[in-house]
């Protein structure tokens, strides 16, 4: 850090990047909750529905592909100006081709700048959020993947209540677009212009900041970080995607049981990171992770095996609160090293984002032959690689978050 920032600047900054997260998980959740709406809008079948997630899921691949060169080209603060505009637009285009054309093709596009503007926003917010954690020198990773929780919890609620109102779609995503864009330009505006790593000098040529961006790939530690992460984002990916449905067809509840048991993973997983940077600081990150992979994996036993549903909600509390932190904590262990922050925490999202895109219709293939609850047995398996990859998150010498006080 070369320019010395008061505590106000610091603060400012941190609540800066809170809001970027909370606006993200919001514009999020917004068009994922008004989904059954587009569908009949739209006059599709569930099969044109996943064309449209696939393309989402596609554009946002493209997306952290981006991230990194925009990152190595303008930094992280300049680079999500850009990023945040095309995901508020790509809401709002959404909007526009459900109702007001009903055109599958305008709302495919919709999702595809919106994909792709969220996924290097995503990127970039971590890159942010890693730096102002290390100027605090303490884990604050968690509670900005809180932030972006509750955003999913707003957007979600929000879209319940449209829906209830009869609110058409296109005047529903308008005005989250609009908030997420104003919400966005505000808080990039608190955030400081700094010269390590982030915001590149015209000192480095292009050629030398592409070739840092991808020695990344070369660095066996960014692969045990990618376990990590890919292993807890399966965890938390299989839980939004197919919870419910395990509820109803594996324990053969009602869909309004299945809907609880989703919100209690959820509110599990929320706490867990709001309360995980204290956790981290005193036990330290490694043995966070393990601890929580062990919590995960005992849930989601719990939860396959479950004789009652009590026992079933108590495994998904335990599995949604072992999920919580892999994720982010993978993030700062990605960005201990200033010099390499941005392209680290870029390779380790896409790592952990192929979980989230491809697992969801990976597990709906496999359960389609053999049922959801054997499925989940695959997790179990995944959930213990994090757990054995955990050391891999070991504060690089010089970091002073996410050591612990043993």
């Amino acid at each position: 850090m070369d320019t010395v920032l008061t505590r106000t600047q610091l603060v400012r900054w941190r609540t800066a990047i809170f809001a970027v997260f909370f606006a993200t998980g919001l514009g999020f959740a917004s068009w994922a909750s008004r989904l059954p709406a587009v569908k009949i809008d739209l006059g599709i079948n569930d099969f044109e529905v996943g064309i449209l997630l696939f393309v989402s899921g596609a554009a946002a691949i493209v997306g952290l592909s981006l991230a990194n060169v925009i990152v190595a080209r303008w930094g992280a603060r300049r680079g999500m100006y850009a990023t945040v505009v095309a995901f508020a637009v790509g809401v709002m285009v959404v909007g526009l081709g459900v109702e007001f054309l009903e055109s599958y093709v305008v709302t495919a596009i919709g999702l595809g700048i919106m994909g792709a503007g969220m996924s290097s926003t995503d990127v970039m917010m971590n890159v942010e959020a890693a730096a102002v954690e290390q100027s605090f020198e303490k884990t604050l990773m968690p509670l900005f993947h809180a932030f972006f929780s509750i955003g999913t919890v707003v957007g979600a609620g929000i879209g319940v209540v449209m829906t209830l109102w009869g609110v058409g779609v296109a005047w529903h995503l308008w005005a989250v677009g609009i908030l997420v864009l104003v919400t966005g330009l505000i808080s990039l505006g608190a955030v400081p212009v700094r010269e390590v790593t982030h915001d590149p000098t015209a000192r480095t040529s292009r050629r030398d900041r592409m070739a840092e961006v991808l020695a990344v790939w070369r660095d066996p530690r960014i692969y045990a970080i990618g376990a990590i992460m890919l292993g807890m984002a399966f965890a938390e990916g299989s839980a939004t995607d197919w919870l419910t449905i395990a509820m109803v067809d594996g324990h053969d509840t009602t869909q309004a049981v299945g809907a609880i048991a989703l919100t209690v993973f959820s509110v599990a997983m929320t706490l867990f990171r709001i309360l995980g940077g204290p956790l981290v600081d005193r036990l330290g990150r490694v043995w966070t992770l393990r601890l929580l992979s062990i919590a995960a994996g005992v849930g989601l036993v719990m939860f396959i095996l479950a004789p009652n549903l009590p026992i079933a909600f108590v495994g998904v509390a335990l599995w949604g609160a072992g999920a919580s932190l892999g994720f982010p904590l993978g993030m700062s262990a990605a960005a201990d090293d200033p010099a390499k922050a941005a392209a680290s925490v870029s390779a380790a999202a896409t790592i952990g984002y192929l979980a989230f895109l491809c697992g969801p219709p990976v597990l709906g293939w496999i359960s389609h032959e053999i049922g959801i609850l054997p499925t989940l047995w695959i997790i179990v398996a995944l959930i213990a690689m994090s757990g054995l990859a955990s050391g891999a998150a070991k504060p690089i010498a010089g970091s002073k978050v996410g050591a612990g006080h043993h």
